[in-house]
This record gives C-alpha cells, sequence and structure tokens, in this order.
C-alpha cells in the first residue's frame, strides 16, 4: 500500500505541449489475492502552467462535482514477494472518471527488489469516452488520445 503513487498524463502536438503529475495517488496491492486499486484526487494534479490547471479542473474534468478518479481490478500473471525479479503482468477492472466507469485492460510490470514492490503502467484515453468535452477553440492542443503513466513504489508486507 503507499499513498504517494504517481500518475501523469501526457499530450503533445504540434501547438501544445501537456504535462500533468500527481503524487499523491492512494494504491494497494493484495498479492495473494491479485487485487489491486488506485484512487486520486483531480485536484492533485499539477500542470506547468497554472491556466491549464484552472481549465482542467473546472471546465474538463470538473472536480469540484466529480473530485477523485478511482481503478479497481485484478491482474493475472505471478508475483513472487520473496523473490526478487520482474513480472510482467496483465491488469484488468474498472476506470471511473468524470463520473463515468469503463473497463480498461492493460499490461504492467511489476519488480520486487528486497522487498519493495515498484509497478509500472502506461495506457492511452480518450476524453470522450468519459464524457470529457473538449471545446473545439482547443481542441488542436489537445491528442485524441491522452498518454497516462502509472508507478507506485511500496514496501511489501507479508
Amino acid at each position: 500500500m503507499t499513498r504517494t503513487g504517481f500518475i501523469g498524463f501526457y499530450s503533445k502536438t504540434s501547438l501544445e505541449d501537456i504535462n500533468a503529475e500527481n503524487n499523491q495517488v492512494y494504491a494497494v496491492m493484495d498479492l495473494g489475492k491479485k487485487n489491486l486499486a488506485f484512487s486520486a484526487l483531480l485536484k492533485g494534479f499539477i500542470f506547468r502552467k497554472e491556466l491549464m490547471q484552472e481549465h482542467f479542473n473546472e471546465n474538463y474534468v470538473e472536480s469540484d462535482k466529480y473530485p477523485k478518479a478511482s481503478f479497481t481490478g485484478t491482474y493475472t500473471g505471478d508475483i513472487t514477494a520473496t523473490s526478487n525479479g520482474s513480472y510482467k503482468i496483465t491488469v484488468k477492472g474498472n476506470l471511473m472518471l468524470h463520473n463515468i466507469t469503463k473497463p480498461l485492460e492493460v499490461p504492467a510490470t511489476v519488480e520486487i527488489n528486497n522487498g519493495k514492490l515498484s509497478g509500472t503502467a502506461d495506457f492511452k484515453l480518450k476524453p470522450e469516452d468519459f464524457n470529457i468535452i473538449i471545446p473545439s477553440l482547443v481542441r488542436d492542443k489537445i491528442e485524441g488520445l491522452i498518454t497516462v503513466h502509472v508507478k507506485i513504489d511500496c514496501n511489501v508486507s507479508k
């Protein structure tokens, strides 16, 4: 379990680069039951440009109305908590964002090193899939598919 997980999302177009990162992600992973869950407050995403952060919270994700994003699911593949190594897994579950829940299945990597667990995953999301409307005025500044990077680091408990 950690309260300092990381989620970042990125969009790069010829007109604008968007980079938002949140280092206050709550994550829990049960290696015995192969369950995992993540939760992030949307206001925890920090942008390089303050105006982008304001638009993200007020106009796009409406973080006052829908304050968090969450994921609950399971994974396939075996992870041996007591053996150092890198494990390829597939994470499958439901992502809830902007009060819309969608299934998500992504490859991920978990590394165990001396009692420490590090997990990473990368995937892409469409804002429209979560009823996040991008106005036509700024549509060309935002990629149609947003790249998302997730990373957690925590101790393995026995």
